[in-house]
């Protein structure tokens, strides 16, 4: 439980402290005056003021936030050293500043894993490296480590054979056999939709090893690792969106759970995780919605396009239909959250009358 909520404080913490402090950096930059900036929430602990900006640490270590001075359109003055004194572009820049910081620490990362644990290449035998939350294989019972020995009465010798097999039935249930030591048992299980929409999943990845590999091929492989999962997590998007399908995103609980499991996988893997959330906090926050950086990133476009200026009226429309947006997207994740543990309780409870020997 411990080792759980110090995973989880760290994860929060550094991700989005280094959110906020990439705001922080280029306000300084470009002559913006920061009049507070915390880390933490809460009751400040500890205080100090350098400049003209007040620093506070404050009793939970999530992240933090910066607050420049006329940040608030109704509040500012027109000083030069106000945000909203400030061109477009170089506003723009503010708030791109944080959604990069994220990329950065994400890069960093995944380099620095690969180069110290190497690169990860997937095993080509039918056993189980990893199991999905919310997806069938982990309701019904299968665990780290299970041989996959038949699907469908069809023995399987690889991985690629095993998958293939699956991909073919889609949301149809399908008879697994697999071995568990020398025990050897058989289950049925209904596939899920996968990503595209086009192939059927039981929610299993194979064993990974490692292949040690230089520096700076390691540092190729970090970016591309903030490459792949942002356009995975788009076209994952754009699919359930072109489908009509529900979105399988996750809400606090989840990723608290996730968090928590992961700080007992170890090191590497615990690293590889908080990269993950960094990538998925800088990608949410460029999302063209209000309040959110990309909200923000629009609305400034907008302004240089048709050269005019920012309204009171037009930040208030558009903050009102930023906090809805986000109290549903939050709503609905806790209820994502919420029925995957309730599922997952019901599958793996009902996954003994499921097996046979």
């Amino acid at each position: 439980m411990i080792i759980s909520i110090i995973g989880v404080l760290f994860t929060f913490g550094i991700v989005i402290f280094l959110h906020e402090f990439g705001h922080f950096l280029v306000c300084k930059l470009v002559k913006v005056k920061v009049e507070e900036f915390s880390f933490g929430f809460g009751k400040a602990l500890k205080t100090w003021k350098k400049g003209d900006t007040a620093y506070h640490v404050r009793l939970v270590p999530l992240g933090g936030y910066v607050r420049p001075a006329g940040e608030n359109i109704e509040e500012a003055t027109g000083a030069d050293f106000e945000y909203f004194s400030k061109p477009w572009y170089t506003r723009l820049g503010i708030v791109v500043a944080g959604p990069f910081m994220n990329y950065v620490l994400a890069f960093c990362i995944f380099a620095f894993v690969i180069f110290f644990v190497g690169k990860p290449i997937p095993s080509s035998q039918p056993v189980i490296g990893e199991l999905a939350s919310g997806y069938p294989a982990q309701g019904a019972g299968l665990k780290v480590g299970d041989r996959i020995v038949s699907v469908n009465g069809i023995k399987v010798d690889s991985w690629m054979q095993m998958a293939k097999i699956i991909h073919k039935y889609l949301e149809k249930e399908i008879v697994i056999e697999y071995s568990r030591g020398e025990m050897v048992r058989k289950m049925k299980i209904k596939t899920k939709k996968g990503p595209s929409g086009r192939y059927g999943m039981i929610g299993i990845s194979p064993r990974i090893e490692y292949e040690k590999i230089g520096l700076l091929k390691s540092i190729k492989m970090g970016a591309y690792q903030c490459y792949y999962w942002t356009a995975f997590t788009l076209s994952t998007l754009a699919s359930n969106i072109y489908h009509r399908e529900k979105p399988d995103i996750a809400g606090p609980i989840g990723i608290i759970d996730i968090v928590g499991k992961a700080a007992h996988s170890g090191f590497s893997n615990f690293m590889f995780l908080v990269g993950l959330i960094s990538v998925a906090v800088g990608l949410f926050n460029l999302l063209p919605i209000p309040l959110l950086d990309g909200g923000h990133a629009i609305m400034y476009i907008c302004e240089g396009i048709i050269r005019r200026k920012i309204t009171v009226n037009v930040m208030k429309v558009a903050n009102s239909i930023g906090i809805a947006f986000l109290v549903f997207i939050l709503l609905f994740a806790t209820y994502n959250d919420i029925l995957r543990i309730v599922n997952s309780k019901f599958k793996k409870q009902a996954a003994p009358a499921a097996s046979q020997k």
